[in-house]
């Protein structure tokens, strides 16, 4: 199964929207739920997004660099299920 990985609200002051730092696995690897799948910053901090399944990393969507609102996909993520 494929999912995806999409910027959560970053909360009720927060921007909403943040620019993709880095990835911290590359395309192919294996991620563990819970893993830091990439960093995210915005103008007041800097801040990861976990993994939110176990599986093997089939695309990022987001580049480094790139600006992204909330509720955006970042990556793809393929389960074993």
């Amino acid at each position: 199964m494929k999912v995806e990985v999409k910027l959560p609200e970053l909360g009720k002051d927060a921007a909403h929207e943040a620019t993709v730092s880095f990835f911290y696995p590359e395309l192919g690897d294996h991620v563990d739920e819970g893993d830091e799948l990439v960093e995210m910053l915005t103008d007041k901090a800097a801040f990861n997004v976990p993994s939110p399944v176990t599986g093997k990393l089939l695309q990022i969507v987001a580049k480094d660099n790139a600006v992204v609102k909330v509720g955006q996909t970042l990556a793809v993520i393929e389960t074993e299920d």
